[in-house]
Formats: C-alpha cells, sequence, structure tokens
C-alpha cells in the first residue's frame, strides 16, 4: 500500500532546516502510528513538488531515515517503512475505561482557580499587542547569545552540561551576580547568601514555603502581582493587603503584627510607583518593631532609561532583615527562567535544601550560557539598547494618551516597560478587553490585580515592549474608540 503524497505537509511555524523538518515530519508518522511497517513512500521527485523543496533536499531526508532504520530502500521501487522502525505505543485496551475516582475528595490541595490570567499564547499575530513581559525579538540579540549557548556546549564546559550539582549552583553564574549584577543595587552579598532559582515566581514560591504557616501573617501590597497572591494562598498563611498609594506601600498602614512583608519599592506591580528613600527607611523601621522580614521584589530595575534608580531596599538593611528576588528573565527574554534569591545563610540554607527535593537546580547549561551572556558585556548591550528603544516608544505612547485624554494612574519614574491606567469607573476592562481583541488591541484589564470580592474593574496596563513604535498611535485610537463607545 502506498501513502498518499497529500498527507505530507511542512508546518509553517516549523523551526530548522527543510531537511530536517522531512525527517521529523516522516518520523513523527511512523512514530504516531499513522504510517505502518511496509508501506510505499511517494517517490523523492512527488514529495520535491508536493512540498515546494528541491529533490536532493527529500533524497537527504529519506536517506537519513533510512540510516536510522526508519526507512528502508528496495531496488528500482524506492522507500517503504522499515520492517525495523520503531513501534508505536499502544495506548488502546480492550475495554473502555472509565474514571470512577471522586476527584472532589480524592484531592489533598487545589492549586487551580486562583487570580492569575491566563495570557493569550498568540500574542505576535495582533496587530497592537500592548501585552506585558514578553520578548520583542527585534530587540533581542540572538547572535550572541546563541554563540554563548554554544561555547557552553564546548569541552571546556562539559562539567558545567553534565554534572548534578545537587543543591549548588553554577560558579561563575554566581561568581557575576555577587561582583557585578548585585553591587549595582547596592548590595553586598557572599556565594552563600545567593541561590540561583527557577525565574522571580520560583523564588518567591521558595520563600513562601519556607517562611510561611497556616498560622503565620503575610502582608500584600493591594494591588499586587497576582502570582504571588496566589503563591500565597496556596501556602494558606493568613493574607493581609495593604492598599497602595503614589509612593508604594505607606508603612503607617500596615498592621500591628505580620511575619512577612511583600513589596516592590522600586517599581510597583502594577501601578509603578516607586518608594522614597524615607519611606523604605520606615518600612525597615517598621518591620524591626514588629520582628517581620520583608520580601523585595526588585524586578525591571534595569529598565530605568529615565534617570538612575534608587538602590534597593536591600542595600539600606542592616539586619539581614530584607530578603531580595531579582530576575533575568524579564530583561533577557520570559522562556529563560532565571532568577535568584538573596538572603542571610540560614534562610538560603533552607530554600537550598528545598529546591534540591523539588528540582535539584536549574540546568547547568542554562545557568553557564547566561554566565557568559552577562561576562562578555553582550547583557549590558541588551538592556542599553531595550532602554533607548523603550524611551522613544514611551513618549510615542504618552502622546497618543494625552492626544485621545486617557487617564493614566501611574507611571514609573525612572522608565519600567508599562504604563497603568484607569478607565471611567463604570467601564469594565474585562467586557472592553474582548472587544478590543476583535480589533486586534491586546491589554491587560486590571482586576486580577487587586485582592478581595468587590476589586475595581476599571484599571488597565499598557505595555510597549512588545510593540513597534509606528503601531502605538494607531492601537491607542482604536482602544480610545472602543472606551467612548462603551461609554456611551
Amino acid at each position: 500500500m502506498a501513502i498518499p503524497v497529500e498527507t505530507f505537509f511542512l508546518a509553517p511555524e516549523a523551526e530548522g532546516t527543510l531537511q530536517a523538518q522531512i525527517q521529523q515530519m516522516i518520523a513523527q508518522g511512523i512514530l504516531s502510528g499513522r504510517f505502518r511497517k511496509g508501506e510505499k513512500l511517494p517517490s523523492s521527485r512527488k514529495l520535491a513538488a508536493h512540498l515546494g523543496v528541491s529533490r536532493i533536499t527529500v533524497t537527504l531526508a529519506l536517506t537519513e531515515l533510512q540510516a536510522n532504520d526508519y526507512l528502508e530502500a528496495r531496488d528500482r521501487s524506492g522507500y517503504y517503512v522499515s520492517e525495523n522502525a520503531p513501534e508505536p505505543p499502544a495506548f488502546t485496551t480492550s475495554t473502555p475505561r472509565a474514571d470512577t475516582i471522586d476527584w472532589t475528595r480524592a484531592l489533598g490541595r487545589r492549586f487551580t482557580g486562583g487570580d492569575t490570567p491566563e495570557k493569550p499564547q498568540d500574542w505576535a499575530r495582533y496587530p497592537y499587542p500592548f501585552i506585558y513581559g514578553q520578548t520583542d525579538p527585534a530587540l533581542f540579540d540572538h547572535t550572541n547569545w546563541r554563540h554563548c549557548a554554544l561555547r557552553a556546549l564546548g569541552q571546556k564546559d562539559f562539567q558545567a552540561l553534565t554534572a548534578d550539582y545537587y543543591d549548588q549552583d553554577d560558579p561563575e553564574l554566581i561568581e557575576f551576580i555577587a561582583r557585578h549584577t548585585l553591587p549595582r543595587r547596592g548590595i553586598l552579598a557572599q556565594p552563600s547568601e545567593i541561590l540561583v532559582t527557577m525565574g522571580a515566581q520560583n523564588a518567591l514560591w521558595l520563600t513562601a514555603q519556607v517562611l510561611l504557616t497556616q498560622r503565620r501573617r503575610a502582608v500584600i501590597e493591594n494591588p499586587c502581582y497576582h502570582a504571588l497572591r496566589d503563591i500565597l494562598t496556596q501556602s494558606r498563611c493568613h493574607l493581609l493587603p495593604v492598599n497602595v498609594d503614589r509612593d508604594g506601600l505607606p508603612p503607617e498602614a500596615l498592621p500591628d503584627q505580620a511575619d512577612v512583608i511583600f513589596t516592590t519599592p522600586s517599581h510597583q506591580a502594577p501601578t509603578n510607583a516607586t518608594m522614597p528613600r524615607a519611606r523604605r527607611e520606615a518600612l525597615l523601621a517598621k518591620a524591626a518593631d514588629m520582628g517581620a522580614l520583608i520580601v523585595e521584589d526588585d524586578y525591571e530595575f534595569e529598565v530605568s532609561f529615565l534617570r538612575a534608580p534608587l538602590p534597593a531596599l536591600k542595600s539600606l538593611d542592616t539586619e539581614g532583615r530584607v530578603i531580595y528576588v531579582g530576575s533575568f528573565s524579564k530583561s533577557i527574554f520570559p522562556g529563560l527562567r532565571l532568577g535568584y534569591l538573596v538572603g542571610s545563610k540560614a534562610f538560603i540554607r533552607e530554600c537550598r535544601a528545598l529546591r534540591a527535593s523539588v528540582l535539584r537546580h536549574p540546568p547547568g547549561h542554562i545557568q553557564r550560557t547566561a554566565a557568559y551572556f552577562l561576562s562578555l558585556g553582550h547583557y549590558d548591550s541588551l538592556v542599553r539598547r531595550m532602554g533607548q528603544v523603550f524611551g522613544r516608544r514611551r513618549k510615542v505612547m504618552e502622546e497618543a494618551l494625552s492626544e485621545h485624554g486617557l487617564d493614566v494612574a501611574g507611571r514609573g519614574v525612572f522608565g519600567g516597560s508599562s504604563i497603568w491606567m484607569e478607565a471611567p469607573a463604570h467601564v469594565d476592562m474585562g467586557q472592553l478587553d474582548a472587544r478590543l481583541r476583535k480589533r486586534g488591541v491586546l491589554v491587560e484589564p486590571g482586576a486580577p490585580f487587586f485582592h478581595g470580592d468587590r476589586r475595581p474593574r476599571n484599571f488597565y496596563r499598557l505595555a510597549y515592549s512588545s510593540i513597534p513604535s509606528e503601531r502605538i498611535a494607531p492601537g491607542i485610537a482604536l482602544l480610545a474608540r472602543e472606551l467612548a463607545d462603551f461609554s456611551g
């Protein structure tokens, strides 16, 4: 039996060379059971014409599959699926199975149903993606990242690539963080006080697991990073939301008793407020009075293109009271999932043990690649380039917002990558978001950032990190039009 040529196609989103794509397409057909042993493939001429590639490309792919025993060549007949090809997995059973478990009783804990919204994975197809936290491919330094990744694959770095560090981290990455990254924030730390994590969110999770119990109390900002609130809710601690103002978290509004205070002083999430130095000192004094620890999430400090950022809250800490959370995922690319924790040795020791029991350590190759990217100066160049482009985009966005009379609720004093917006009180941005998407505009409704049942629904966030400057004004115009129609 011959396999019809129409069953072969190259996916438009596929990666790799055409030869590799053809190999993968045929191998997947065999492994999935669609192509069976002994079946004849179309001729290389027909397959090349159907796929729109050269015949030599198809021939090379088929030859490689033959060498790997997926195919066999028969004289004057062509290629067939080999009798020695891998067997597809048998997932069927003789009788249908029914899930009879009562999962409402069987689940000891639930992690679904949190506040963190599901962001669209296809955001790049929207013409006006005012979406936060995604990488602009036009800005990322693909060439040098690839060079660093290849260097980390070399024989010299074989140990870093293949070794099980158990509970340790790449010493070169730790050294760069200690000697270069942290001093820029006014922080001095020993290697034993630093732990590499799978991004800032993993760092926050480790912190919550180590510091909080069902009896302990945690202060969070309101509004705040919704994923943090989900983490703390899962820890079952007592949550104490405190409303932020134009300068961030007000120390005088803190409760009399708390165990841990979570804050974003340099760049409040999501309002972009920056906490002044005097308030930072007051926060440290208040925490000392109540015997509380402070967790400082210092995201986006690198994107300070308006003026130099204030030193981190951790730099003012003389008691070991502040735990610092940093990340490279925001500034390099979010899929990197690489962050770090800085704290007292006793705290880092417990986080290290917890991390080891869950995932050992972040992959060695990723750590070494990042270490090269940082130490060779590529990271600093990337951050400078991002700051210049973000500065231009922000100026265009500010002008467009002013032209259409849209209300800004919060700007980053030092820069950042987004602007916190406020629509008229009667506007539900969740509903408007659905209408905007039909016009090709993506915004981030603000309700999930707030705590409680009666959350304001008229706030939203506009990011300029992933949208070219020339699309900002037309996108804002569409947004203003939809807001006007919704209000009318």
